[in-house]
């Protein structure tokens, strides 16, 4: 493992931490269904907030198409998604996340991206595990796909470590509003 990418989120997840809690997740729910209005009728995949992520459920339960969650299918592999439906029944997944009993796959368009970290050019830095870079890459050279990170604003750094596999995020939406990395 990188241990610099290490360092960077060992520093970020206790920025998270410090923030989580704080009543700023109404203003980054609000910024977050604002930014998704452009997009109805579109697949959308949330994900199921685990530690102290910021929760992207109210604008899930709100959405007007089908929702998706992230499935991790293996190590090394890109996400699947389950179909989610508020109220369906769901079991627990690996790192902890809950994923839907009933293995419903769907392909999104649209999704909202949690992280550990995030910088000015729109990189984040997840997990390790790489799953998301490997998903996005496919979803974009599929179709047009729109990768939204969902954070606070404290989990802003200078710059994310990067690797030749990262994935840029379209926009990074937080209680402070919503930044757009264009290209």
């Amino acid at each position: 493992m990188n241990l610099h990418k290490s360092e960077a989120r060992k520093a970020a997840v206790a920025r998270r931490k410090a923030a989580h809690g704080q009543g700023l997740d109404a203003a980054a729910q609000a910024a977050l269904r604002e930014v998704l209005q452009p997009f109805p009728g579109r697949v959308l995949a949330g994900y199921m907030p685990i530690r102290t992520e910021i929760d992207p459920l109210p604008a899930m339960h709100g959405w007007d198409a089908v929702v998706g969650v992230p499935v991790i299918v293996g190590k090394g592999q890109p996400l699947a998604f389950y179909r989610w439906r508020p109220g369906c029944a769901m079991v627990e997944g690996p790192f902890g996340a809950r994923v839907p009993a009933e293995a419903e796959p769907v392909v999104p368009q649209v999704l909202i991206v949690p992280l550990v970290a995030f910088d000015g050019r729109g990189f984040r830095l997840g997990y390790g595990g790489g799953f998301y870079d490997r998903t996005l890459e496919l979803l974009r050279a599929a179709r047009d796909t729109v990768a939204i990170g969902y954070a606070f604003a404290a989990q802003e750094t200078g710059a994310v470590p990067l690797e030749p596999t990262d994935q840029r995020l379209d926009m990074i939406v937080t209680e402070q509003g919503v930044r757009r990395f264009p290209g």
